[in-house]
């Protein structure tokens, strides 16, 4: 007579049942809530009601009477508007390239050669030194530049007096000739500080044995640094140059505490001629179709330099 064994049944008792998988990214989206809704009454609500603006003739007071394209016919043969874009390549250069150029060489010598020679406290010191003038409000930085190019009691004209080369005195901020030129230099101090911090935390990602085979190779300093750190921190170029150049592209305050866009026209910016005409000249159509422009200007760049860095990638 066969006897059958009982069926076992295997034992759970204590083993919790596996939660249900969760989709991926299901009700992620509702933490995007509070910020999709800031971004769109504080950007996107009075960007087109800018736009709006724009195509109207509106003193910010009475009635808007709208006027088409007019204001935009007028932006094409207005002088003013054509020179502030000017000195907006300008401010580029002073906000962007050089700062960018300068950033490089001051980050890889105080990673590759301060950092090895005087210890990381010493290269991190040097490092929040070029980034205080990052911490300081604008307006404070450009009362102190004022008071230190004024002509009369400047400092920089005092140390040229003291040194014998009082011929090199100038109204650096008063002269039309030098002012543009006296603000760049202002802001390739003010600016150098964040490429120098965005390079030397992109250089930490860096592979130190290729720094000692090239070493080894009798690669020397400045071949290190072209030949490694430029290739290697590529991305971290690409974006300082690319917040640099926004930066330049609409700024105004150092323009506003330093030179009001003057002496006459001679450092005036797109920001700032915007700005006349918003509260100045009580003349808010053409103030809007500037910023408009400008804003156009500023997402035309920011996709080309993306688009650029992707082929690159």
């Amino acid at each position: 007579m066969a006897v059958h064994a009982p069926a076992t049944t295997p034992v759970t008792a204590g083993v919790p049942e596996p939660a249900p998988r969760i989709r991926r990214g299901a009700g992620y989206w509702v933490y995007l809530i509070p910020s999709a809704v800031l971004f769109l009454a504080v950007v996107i609500v009075p960007f087109l009601m800018n736009i709006g603006a724009s195509f109207t003739r509106w003193n910010g007071i009475t009635t808007p009477r709208w006027t088409g394209f007019d204001n935009y016919k007028r932006l094409l043969t207005d002088e003013t508007f054509w020179s502030s874009f000017q000195h907006n390549v300008a401010l580029i250069v002073a906000m962007a390239i050089v700062p960018t150029m300068i950033g490089l060489v001051l980050a890889a010598a105080l990673f590759d050669y301060i950092g090895k020679k005087f210890g990381p406290r010493t290269a991190s010191a040097l490092r929040a030194a070029y980034y205080l003038p990052q911490v300081l409000p604008v307006a404070v930085a450009g009362v102190v530049w004022g008071w230190m190019l004024h002509p009369s009691y400047g400092a920089l004209n005092q140390v040229l007096k003291v040194v014998g080369l009082d011929g090199l005195a100038q109204n650096w901020l008063g002269d039309p000739d030098i002012a543009l030129a006296s603000v760049m230099a202002i802001m390739v101090w003010f600016q150098l500080g964040y490429p120098v911090v965005i390079f030397m935390a992109g250089l930490q990602r860096v592979d130190p044995s290729m720094y000692e085979a090239a070493e080894i190779d009798g690669a020397n300093w400045w071949q290190r640094f072209w030949n490694i750190t430029i290739p290697q921190i590529r991305p971290e170029i690409f974006v300082v140059l690319l917040t640099c150049t926004i930066a330049a592209l609409k700024v105004f305050g150092p323009i506003f505490v330093l030179t009001r866009g003057g002496p006459g026209k001679a450092t005036i910016v797109p920001s700032y001629f915007s700005y006349q005409n918003f509260f100045e000249k009580a003349n808010v159509g053409y103030g809007s179709a500037i910023a408009t422009v400008l804003a156009i200007i500023i997402v035309i760049v920011t996709f080309l330099f993306l688009r650029v860095q992707e082929r690159k990638s």
